[in-house]
């Protein structure tokens, strides 16, 4: 991994700290301290990072590379000091590294370690020091933990701090629990997760809410939720590479307080191997040559700047927001040596999201229409009207009293707008049950019209199927 800020670089030891809690089998606490000194030297900030999972291996930093601007801007030292044990371990091993060395081998030196009694823990800590403000740090780590609870891991509580020196009053403390609100059980899959993560991260406005926000969100029913599942099976060419999306279409009043006018950009969270990175150019490919207009939607254009993507709209109204979530990872933990590239997702991507968009549309009558069915879907009023007129204008009482038990309608009393209205449901409803799907599916589905739904026996021959998930060879790419 080449590091080319500071910033990136303590991200980077946020991540791996992280990662060493998840894969823990117990509760563990991640930890992020960032204190600026009040001696000598106030506008140095002494960053630690800790954390009860795992211990550490020194892998994670022998590879690591940096750009001649990590150093040039004499932002930091390039020493880390680093503290780990594991819980088979007997002792707490102390490392100092230098990595301005560049030769790999002469930049770490072992410290005395200290013995651990007896005792039955893991963890590791490392500490640095840098000249930064500790503002723009605190809110770029903020941000950071904002995005981590998408993935709602469970066993994992996070803790910031941030403290200026000698200034009274002047300490930022912040905890992070993934399952603070809208919890899901430690049982839950990862999709089942990512799916609870992103509903409070919309509702919670970026997770930069305690709650969710009551004025936007005061139900459940705002919410529109669709999910799909790729996966590469194993071989000699795959460790079992997984692709998770998760869509989100809500509706804002433009009356709420908190409605966002930017509403026709939608922001894409990418995340892989559980932690937050800038998405990749396979995955920007695969987000463009999706069929958006089979779901109404027509992108305009994707823009990318630092690790913010955002797809925009030509036709999204104000009041709709589209949130999507992408999440590549292996199905077995596996430790990616810095630098090391991983194979294209990019099929995976694309076939997922379509999973997610179709979960989405099955699941929720009238979202994501194309722009096809929209089109038809004008012209059920005025067909609507035609053959509500037919009926009612009809001499044959048997016919009309036949038309009236198929609309669910009694007899008695029946003004033309309510024979207009029910025409027109159906028609549409038949409309968005045919949208996407096959042409013979839309022949049978077309039967639906003007049956009586009296007469619709269950078909109990029916199989079952996960339509939310699909398996393809590492063969299929």
């Amino acid at each position: 991994m080449e590091v080319s800020s500071v910033q990136r670089l303590c991200l980077h030891l946020i991540s791996a700290a992280f990662q060493r809690c998840r894969v823990s089998e117990d509760l563990c606490r991640l930890s992020v301290v960032l204190k600026r000194s009040s001696d000598s030297d106030p506008s140095t900030v002494r960053i630690s990072i800790s954390d009860t999972g795992i211990g550490t291996s020194l892998e994670e930093f022998q590879g690591l590379k940096f750009s001649r601007e990590v150093f040039d801007a004499q932002k930091w030292d390039g020493v880390l000091n680093v503290q780990t044990t594991n819980i088979g371990d007997d002792e707490i091993y102390h490392y100092h590294l230098n990595l301005r060395e560049s030769n790999s081998v002469r930049r770490l030196t072992r410290l005395p370690s200290n013995p651990k009694n007896g005792a039955k823990f893991s963890g590791t800590e490392i500490y640095l020091s840098i000249s930064e403000s500790i503002d723009v740090f605190l809110a770029e780590v903020i941000r950071f933990f904002q995005k981590i609870l998408v993935l709602k891991i469970p066993n994992v509580a996070i803790e910031l701090v941030a403290e200026e020196g000698g200034v009274p009053g002047s300490q930022y403390r912040k905890v992070f629990l993934a399952n603070e609100c809208n919890p899901v059980p430690f049982s839950a899959s990862n999709v089942e997760r990512l799916k609870s993560g992103l509903e409070d991260y919309v509702m919670k406005h970026g997770n930069s809410l305690h709650r969710k926000c009551d004025s936007c969100f005061p139900n459940w029913e705002h919410l529109k939720v669709g999910s799909g599942r790729a996966c590469c099976a194993e071989s000699h060419r795959s460790a079992g590479l997984q692709m998770e999306v998760v869509i989100i279409v809500s509706e804002i009043s433009e009356t709420s307080p908190c409605f966002r006018s930017s509403s026709a950009e939608t922001e894409v969270l990418y995340f892989k191997d559980f932690s937050p990175c800038p998405i990749t150019q396979s995955s920007l490919t695969a987000l463009t040559n999706i069929d958006w207009k089979s779901y109404g939607l027509v992108l305009k254009s994707i823009a990318v700047q630092g690790g913010y993507t955002a797809l925009e709209w030509e036709n999204l109204p104000p009041n709709i927001h589209f949130d999507m979530v992408l999440h590549c990872y292996h199905k077995q933990y596996q430790f990616t040596p810095p630098g090391q590239k991983t194979r294209s997702n990019r099929n995976l991507i694309k076939k997922a999201a379509k999973l997610a968009l179709d979960d989405l549309k099955e699941k929720h009558a009238g979202a994501l229409l194309s722009a096809h069915a929209l089109k038809i879907c004008s012209y059920a009023p005025d067909l609507a009207r035609t053959i509500a007129g037919l009926i009612l204008s009809s001499n044959d009482s048997e016919f009309q009293e036949e038309c009236f038990s198929i609309l669910g309608l009694q007899s008695q009393n029946i003004r033309n707008e309510i024979v207009e209205d029910s025409i027109q449901q159906k028609i549409i409803s038949v409309i968005q049950m045919n949208d996407g799907k096959p042409l013979r599916s839309k022949e049978a589905a077309s039967s639906f019209l003007f049956e009586d739904e009296r007469l619709q026996e269950p078909n109990i021959q029916e199989e079952e199927y996960d339509a939310g998930e699909h398996v393809f060879s590492s063969l299929d790419f």
